[in-house]
């Protein structure tokens, strides 16, 4: 009787071992997906999915890579391997063999590239660039066959303003020739990341899977494509990064490697949305841990990045994606909410790779001060330096709206610009400000402005001569309008020419109003002469104080200057004898708008709501 026992527990026992051994032999991925050798960072930590993948021994042989460490952690079915690849290591194929309980080991092939190194990589972006921000679901549909995907959940429905309407990678490469003829020189695309998710997946900022394009969009070869073919044309392109939350829906949440990977709470909680509280020196820590630990919404899970499992993981996929895709830069959305300090490591490392590289983080903030505390540099109290050279100048963009729409005061019309940038010295970099008129969370520029085309001229004028680095959003080179009150989807509309049955096209103008046709005409107009100007891009600004509507600045070098003169009135003209100490040096000038040459400076007629942008000639 007990020798059968014996045998019946033997036999389980083998059983058990054989169906473990065959559940542990399909790994399901290992992120990253591959790496490089010649990085200034050695060590890589590679995450291991696949069923009961814990209970197995690893090991590999590879010269000039050493095993550091196997993590273990809650759920059987993930492990990290922590390695170090030596500085003189070669490219190849690290065979990780993975062995369960008593069984026959199974092999599984990790490979380390060359670092390909081209003129001009990774060339970052500065106030030289015009940067074009796109949603790739609503700017033109290239492929139609990839609008529905089986093994996708949504299905594209472009009568739903809040749906999938088909826009991809294929359509952005199919237009790359009006970008480069509108001036722009450098493409924002919002994520373009796998989002697996049933409902409200077009925007992008809900990823299922970090290394891989959306099929609906396209496959990584094809962003690979678009990447290429912009830098041939002399473009830029930026990444849409998102460290704050992902899907819900994805592999990491649904099988969550360890219960701390993200934020949990008893109920559901969402985050207040108030990152002052960050900066705030009197912050109660009940609101911060809201802040920053709450939940963007129910269906995006709220990364815990003092986890340093997760730190790694999001670095490494930074660090994959620039590396992979000769990126030039990163856009981090909600810079702010995820925790600050593993935000700065992130930034230091991905510059000390990529010394020429650029990352700007979305500071939605209304205030300067608040503002400034993101930006690389400046002298917060509380010693923390975000690392990040470049953060979204809200409170620009605020008064931009509030300037236009107005009477001239004490602090109100020109005087909104004014201030705002008096107070730049709160900034470590001010001409590293990101700067816009709108953007996809914001209501329509055209509509902020009462539809006023002047006033739409002026502004558009102002934001791309002043400090900063401008951003347009597709479409408002054209008047696009809508109100993000009455849903995104108003604010996010299709770009009229995108689809192949669309009645007006604004890639050839036909259908387009006069007022677009003239707002189109005369972006490109500035951003092309822009482009080559380098006292715009970096010249030094000196502004005066507004007086009856009239708001003047500068920017200068030793030998040159360009005048830009807002007139937010009345037909006037007006005296210069004020702006002296710049207007001295030169005698004449020529208007840019207008194409008029001006040959006397002492006295500027300006017609109601317009610009002047003046080169100055001695």
């Amino acid at each position: 009787m007990i020798k059968k026992r014996i045998i019946l527990i033997t036999l389980l026992v083998a059983l058990t071992n054989l169906a473990m051994a065959q559940a542990i032999k399909k790994i399901e991925r290992m992120d990253p997906p591959n790496w490089w050798v010649g990085f200034q960072e050695t060590k890589l930590q590679i995450m291991v999915y696949g069923k009961n993948i814990a209970e197995t021994e690893v090991s590999f042989k590879y010269n000039g890579v050493k095993l550091l460490k196997i993590n273990k952690v809650e759920n059987p079915n993930y492990l990290f391997i922590d390695i170090e690849i030596a500085k003189n290591a070669k490219a190849g194929k690290i065979e990780f063999m993975f062995t369960p309980p008593g069984k026959k080991s199974f092999t599984h092939a990790y490979e380390l590239q060359e670092r390909i190194i081209k003129e001009n990589q990774h060339a970052g972006f500065s106030s030289s660039d015009v940067m074009y921000l796109l949603m790739p679901d609503r700017f033109a549909n290239g492929n139609p066959n990839n609008d529905n995907v089986d093994s996708l959940l949504e299905k594209a429905n472009r009568n739903n303003p809040d749906g999938r309407h088909g826009g991809d990678l294929q359509g952005i490469i199919n237009h790359l020739d009006y970008f480069a003829y509108m001036g722009f020189t450098a493409l924002w695309l919002n994520p373009v990341l796998e989002n697996n998710n049933p409902a409200y997946s077009y925007h992008g900022y809900a990823a299922t899977d970090l290394y891989k394009v959306d099929a609906r969009f396209g496959t990584n070869e094809q962003y690979l494509e678009l990447i290429e073919k912009s830098h041939q044309k002399g473009m830029k392109i930026i990444m849409d990064m998102v460290f704050n939350h992902i899907s819900t829906y994805g592999f990491l949440i649904k099988d969550i490697p360890m219960k701390d990977w993200i934020h949990q709470f008893e109920n559901f909680t969402r985050s207040n949305y108030r990152a002052s509280v960050i900066s705030d020196p009197y912050h109660a820590e009940f609101d911060k841990e809201i802040m920053e630990k709450g939940w963007f919404d129910k269906h995006m899970a709220d990364l815990n990045q003092d986890n340093p499992f997760v730190e790694n993981y999001l670095t490494q996929n930074s660090i994959w994606w620039i590396e992979y895709a000769s990126l030039d830069g990163i856009r981090m959305d909600t810079h702010p909410y995820p925790e600050k300090n593993m935000m700065s490591r992130w930034a230091e490392r991905l510059y000390r790779e990529y010394p020429k590289f650029n990352i700007v983080g979305e500071a939605w903030m209304q205030k300067v001060a608040t503002t400034a505390y993101w930006q690389k540099g400046t002298l917060n109290k509380d010693g923390f330096n975000s690392n990040v050279r470049s953060v979204t100048d809200f409170p620009m963009q605020g008064a931009l709206i509030k300037a236009f729409n107005e009477n001239e005061g004490w602090t109100e019309g020109m005087s909104r610009l004014y201030y705002i940038l008096a107070q730049d010295f709160l900034y470590a970099n001010p001409n590293e400000l990101f700067t816009f008129l709108d953007n996809h969370d914001l209501d329509r520029f055209f509509s902020s402005i009462n539809y006023n085309l002047s006033s739409f001229k002026m502004a558009l004028g102002f934001m791309l001569t002043t400090r900063g680095i401008p951003q347009i959003y597709y479409g408002t080179e054209i008047l696009m309008d809508g109100i993000g009150g009455e849903g995104h989807g108003t604010i996010r509309k299709d770009f009229p020419g995108g689809w192949s049955d669309d009645q007006i096209n604004a890639f050839t103008q036909n259908g387009l109003t006069n007022e677009q046709i003239e707002a189109q005409d005369y972006t490109k107009k500035i951003l092309n002469w822009r482009k080559n100007n380098a006292l715009i891009h970096s010249g030094e600004l000196t502004h005066f104080l507004p007086e009856n509507g009239i708001y003047v600045s500068f920017r200068h070098t030793e030998n040159a200057a360009v005048m830009i003169v807002l007139n937010n009135k009345y037909d006037q003209s007006f005296e210069t004898k004020r702006f002296a100490e710049i207007l001295k040096k030169y005698s004449n000038g020529y208007d840019i708008i207008y194409e008029q040459e001006l040959k006397s400076l002492e006295k500027i007629n300006m017609p109601a709501k317009s610009i002047r942008i003046i080169e100055l000639k001695k």
